[in-house]
């Protein structure tokens, strides 16, 4: 993160003019084709990334399905032995994720919104659990790689050699005009995508939290290279874990299946019976 902080410093002493060459503005003017350069790099590993995704096939992606199990962790614990689970997901911003093998359970979103469903009814989703799907969303591997880096005021920094998933790779920060950043470690040989890793501040106790995904198992489906193990950090802690069956694209997904409607608000339920 050093150098991404004295290249972003060198990005934008490159955006200032000044009419006097002072000692800092030449430093600034020498700086500058050291910044472009990196830029240039970093933009050309991105490119060869989505390229060994699919290229056009994987940025076309219109809506995607998959089937499969999943794990949840708590201190890098398991939790449970598994569940089954079918993800829709409508890009940008429409997903349906239903659990168990009755899929009887269910969560939904679309837009900034979310829903629980269950034998119950609908019930609008837990706000904690909803702010940190919505944030693992906007910094999602797909909107980085398909929207971030189109975006006016993107900065892009190369950092290096890495290793990520014990391979080696190269490092890839981008960050939005918003000052957000996620940092992409890429496969060295197969210019796949290895690990995301980004970081963010809790505003109730303003500490510093850091999340990060694995991705592995890659296999060609549909011309796109799709990882079918994704394996998810929080502070350096293993809390989720994904193996996919099935993966399917451009199904031409109903938009009713994203729709959801509160029918019950679980805060007035009476406490279960002892």
């Amino acid at each position: 993160m050093r150098l991404l902080t004295l290249l972003f410093v060198s990005f934008l002493a490159f955006g200032q003019s000044s009419p006097l060459a002072t000692p800092s503005s030449t430093q600034a003017s020498q700086e500058a084709p050291v910044a472009q350069e990196n830029s240039a790099k970093a933009k050309a590993l991105l490119d060869q990334a989505i390229q060994a995704l699919g290229g056009d096939a994987y940025l076309h992606i219109q809506d995607m399905t998959q089937q499969g199990r999943t794990y949840s962790f708590h201190r890098g614990e398991a939790t449970s032995t598994g569940v089954l689970f079918w993800r829709f997901v409508k890009y940008p911003d429409k997903e349906r994720i239903e659990l168990t093998k009755q899929r009887d359970v269910a969560d939904v979103f679309n837009g900034v919104k979310g829903y629980e469903i269950t034998f119950k009814g609908t019930a609008q989703l837990d706000s904690k659990i909803l702010a940190d799907y919505l944030r693992r969303r906007d910094h999602s591997l797909d909107l980085v790689l398909r929207k971030w880096i189109n975006e006016p005021g993107v900065a892009l920094f190369y950092e290096g050699s890495a290793i990520a998933a014990d391979k080696p790779a190269e490092q890839v920060s981008i960050m939005n005009a918003k000052n957000d950043s996620v940092t992409l470690y890429i496969d060295s040989t197969t210019h796949l995508p290895l690990k995301k890793m980004f970081t963010w501040r809790d505003p109730t106790d303003n500490l510093l939290n850091k999340e990060e995904e694995i991705y592995d198992a890659y296999r060609p489906t549909q011309g796109i290279m799709t990882p079918y193990s994704l394996t998810r950090f929080y502070n350096g802690e293993m809390s989720n874990q994904r193996f996919l069956n099935n993966v399917t694209y451009n199904n031409s997904l109903n938009e009713s299946m994203f729709e959801a409607k509160t029918t019950y608000d679980p805060s007035t339920l009476p406490p279960p019976k002892k």
